[in-house]
């Protein structure tokens, strides 16, 4: 059942929140040991969150739009109480005193916590390999990869462990694991939901968004965690606009972007964009080839702006205020043999590349020439959303890889992101949809971009390539 059926069993009395969980619990016992999605199952709080959901509606109340539907976390986001460790060492076992706003709205309106998710430690990766406590498997194929960073988020939806998740999009985390999973990812406007509570990797890329069977579910989230936050002071200051789930994109302008169409994306996939743009066309779109120049440069751009912002948050990771501490002789021995001890290859790779972009000697060679970079991607997005309403692309390059496959070649890993890096960097809206496998019989995602505060048209595009999926 999709989690707006479960939800209207449950607002209806015709099911118990309460049987609803167990029953993805015993989903959970049953593939969780192979699959490793979860780092925290928080069973006795799901239990306690479904019975609450069930008392109000016996008093006769409605709970909210997601009325006993089980979410899954990504353990970056914090929850007050129950561990939250970005998959990292340095983390483990800290507590939150406080809950993240976009989780806190959705429990306000009726979601049930299951538990934490794996990722990437911090954030940081396109495979879930990176997570001090282990990958996770994709649920179609165990040799491979979910995607990263929101892999744990994607594998738990893809496996029916939890009918939404919520992850986080820095680079494509949500939409590339979406894309290599076959499930619904989407990444909303950049201060569309707030990121109070988010733990920061990059603060002026990340953005929390849903993960969901269908794209309906995927709406009904985002209307849910969306809106203006004081508590976020780059949150949008007016209302979120509600969404519009209806398959209809007659006369809308549909581009297919000529950076992303060619050289590096697998012919199986390729052969699945030009069949989504078919189906667009068949429905009354117009589509067009479209050209983004500033594209070729946002891989480059975004692994030096990104660990740039990363080695500014994670310096408080001293071992003094919360989390691993190892102890030395000296304060500043204290910190380095906590940091050693604490973080993984990745993450000290990142911290490393952007401390030395923001040295003196370099800043204005790689970090401030980054930034124009960005300025004139944005500029190039704001140029071709005058002809047209939405953008049409892969969301990977390829199918889901085998686990060790490019662990050992970063570069190769970082151009797993080379399809959705760009929307993090103008800030503009993305979703990623199932359509079809690849030769391997493995998901294929296209995604849909748009411009800021474009979610309801992307949304439209969305439900109608939903419809018409192979």
């Amino acid at each position: 059942m999709t989690a707006l059926e479960l939800a209207a069993d449950v607002r209806s009395g015709r099911r118990r929140a309460r049987d609803v969980v167990e029953e993805h619990l015993d989903r959970i016992a049953a593939r969780e040991p192979d699959m490793h999605a979860f780092l925290h199952l928080d069973a006795d709080g799901a239990r306690a969150g479904a019975a609450a959901v069930d008392d109000r509606v016996a008093r006769g109340e409605d709970p909210g739009p997601l009325a006993g539907v089980p979410v899954a976390l990504k353990d970056n986001l914090c929850t007050r109480g129950i561990p939250t460790t970005c998959a990292s060492r340095i983390l483990e076992g800290w507590r939150p005193p406080y809950t993240a706003t976009a989780v806190r709205r959705m429990v306000d309106r009726g979601a049930v916590v299951i538990g934490k998710t794996n990722l990437d430690e911090f954030a940081m990766g396109s495979s879930t390999e990176n997570s001090a406590f282990g990958p996770t498997r994709n649920p179609h194929d165990l040799t491979r990869v979910p995607g990263g960073s929101s892999g744990g988020s994607a594998a738990a939806v893809a496996a029916g462990f939890a009918p939404l998740a919520l992850g986080t999009d820095t680079g494509g985390s949500i939409r590339q694991p979406a894309g290599l999973c076959g499930v619904v990812g989407a990444k909303p406007t950049y201060g569309a939901v707030s990121r109070y509570g988010l733990i920061a990797f990059a603060s002026s890329l990340d953005q929390i968004g849903p993960l969901a069977m269908t794209v309906a579910d995927a709406a009904v989230l985002l209307e849910a965690i969306a809106g203006p936050d004081p508590c976020d002071s780059t949150s949008w200051p007016d209302p979120f606009a509600p969404l519009e789930v209806r398959p209809d994109v007659d006369g809308l302008r549909v581009g297919l972007i000529r950076e992303l169409s060619g050289e590096g994306i697998a012919a199986d996939v390729a052969a699945r964009v030009a069949q989504a743009a078919d189906a667009l066309s068949n429905a009354g779109a117009k589509v067009d080839e479209a050209t983004v120049p500033g594209v070729r440069y946002a891989l480059s751009a975004y692994y030096l702006i990104a660990p740039a912002e990363a080695s500014s948050n994670l310096a408080r990771y001293d071992g003094v205020r919360y989390g691993l501490r190892v102890s030395r002789d000296d304060i500043t021995s204290t910190y380095g043999a906590t940091r050693e001890a604490g973080f993984g290859a990745e993450v000290k790779r990142r911290i490393m590349l952007g401390t030395y972009a923001l040295s003196a000697g370099y800043y204005d060679a790689y970090y401030a020439q980054a930034q124009r970079a960005r300025t004139l991607l944005i500029r190039d997005f704001a140029a071709v959303y005058e002809h047209f309403d939405v953008l049409l692309t892969p969301t990977t390059p390829t199918t889901a890889f085998e686990i060790g496959a490019k662990t050992s070649d970063p570069l190769a890993m970082y151009l797993s992101d080379v399809c959705t890096i760009p929307s993090n960097l103008a800030g503009h809206p993305a979703i990623s949809v199932p359509f079809g496998t690849g030769a391997d019989g493995l998901p294929v995602g296209v995604q849909v971009l748009a411009p800021a505060l474009g979610e309801r048209v992307m949304f439209r595009v969305a439900a109608l390539l939903e419809g018409v999926s192979p």
